[in-house]
């Protein structure tokens, strides 16, 4: 397959696809966001429980 012939088939493809609105992305964004730093602090938390843990029976 040409390259030409595969970027035109590449923009009448995307031309189908549903694109959010700005407001919807910067939503998204904002809950992924949010969702990476609660489950980092929730394995931060775990796993310094669990090495207090370890340092007491060790």
């Amino acid at each position: 397959m040409k390259i030409k012939e595969y970027l035109q088939e590449t923009k009448v493809e995307l031309s189908h696809v549903s694109w959010p609105t700005r407001k919807q992305a910067f939503v998204y964004t904002v809950v992924v966001i949010i969702i990476s730093f609660v489950t980092a602090f929730y394995l931060g938390a775990f796993d310094y429980l669990f090495s207090l843990i370890l340092g007491k029976i060790i």
